[in-house]
């Protein structure tokens, strides 16, 4: 075969022949006399042209590379997330729950009035040996009767007083400030004066009301006496 080869080249009078094969390599003959030599080269193919020379283009090595760089951003973006729940589990402060109306004390504090006003204290007693919170204002009423009823309409929030949350210890305080308006300020016809030997309290969150003995004069008509303002740390001794 390579005598042939050889033979048709030296027929043909080519002193060189670069051919091509199917493959990666391109054969390369050179003839001296009756003497041949051949070598090879590897060849670039027309597919790693595409892909260098083809910035741009759908498919090619450029988009390749937009497409790591998408990659990248969502290793990126997942940095934040990762800090995030870094940050979360470095945060070990345990949630401190409400405090439930069941495990709650409660008692008159001191009080102070005016011709027309009086200022009442209502403290909550945290009885459990481990922490609660007590966020807001709680609802406050004036009542009587058997079965302890509402009289007339129940507290108005003082804004004056932002919700705070307050973090009651075991056994610590927390109070709220009640102010009752005088019933007598107003006309017996417009009021309807009672007595009422009840306060209807509802810790702040909670639905089961503390039934706390004060007595005052309330009006069974929609006369608003009552306003209380939100919860603050301690006692209000």
């Amino acid at each position: 075969m390579k005598s042939l080869l050889i033979a048709s080249l030296a027929a043909l009078g080519l002193l060189t022949c670069a051919c091509t094969k199917q493959g990666d390599y391109t054969a390369t003959v050179t003839v001296t006399g009756h003497h041949a030599t051949v070598s090879a080269s590897p060849v670039q193919s027309s597919a790693s042209a595409t892909g260098s020379t083809g910035s741009g283009t759908p498919g090619s090595g450029a988009a390749g590379s937009s497409g790591s760089g998408s990659s990248a951003a969502g290793s990126s973006g997942s940095g934040p997330a990762s800090s995030g729940s870094q940050a979360n589990s470095q945060n070990t402060d345990p949630v401190i729950p409400a405090c439930s109306t069941r495990y709650l004390g409660y008692k008159i504090g001191p009080e102070q009035g005016t011709t027309s006003v009086t200022y009442v204290v209502i403290d909550f007693h945290n009885l459990l040996n481990s922490a609660c919170s007590l966020y807001g204002y709680p609802g406050v009423s004036q009542a009587a009767g058997k079965p302890v009823t509402q009289v007339g309409l129940a507290a108005t929030e003082n804004p004056a007083t932002p919700r705070r949350l307050v973090t009651l210890p075991p056994y610590g305080y927390a109070n709220a400030l009640l102010t009752i308006a005088h019933a007598a300020s107003y006309a017996a016809s417009a009021c309807h004066p009672v007595n009422a030997p009840w306060l209807v309290v509802y810790p702040p969150n909670q639905t089961v009301p503390l039934y706390v003995y004060y007595s005052s004069t309330a009006c069974a008509k929609p006369v608003n006496l009552l306003t209380i303002d939100a919860v603050r740390h301690g006692t209000g001794g």
